[in-house]
């Protein structure tokens, strides 16, 4: 195979993985955002939202990574 090729496939694989995780980023910034404005205006309640934030951003991780671990990686050859 054409080294030309090896090196901008390997490339373009590390574009797509670190593009595909910017979307789960926002996400949890989004959401961690809203738990927090959610607690200033009602402090009292701080336990269990906090709680269910931590819940909900373990599974945006879980499912970045196994979705990224099941994809076949690029064979350069």
């Amino acid at each position: 195979m054409n080294p030309l090729i090896s090196v901008a496939s390997i490339i373009a694989a590390s574009l797509a993985v670190g593009f595909a995780f910017i979307g789960p980023g926002v996400g949890q910034g989004t959401a961690a955002g809203q738990v927090v404005e959610g607690i200033t205006r009602q402090s009292e309640v701080k336990g269990k939202v906090r709680g269910t934030l931590l819940l909900s951003l373990d599974f945006m991780e879980a499912l970045t990574i196994l979705h990224h671990r099941h994809h076949k990686p690029v064979r350069c050859l």
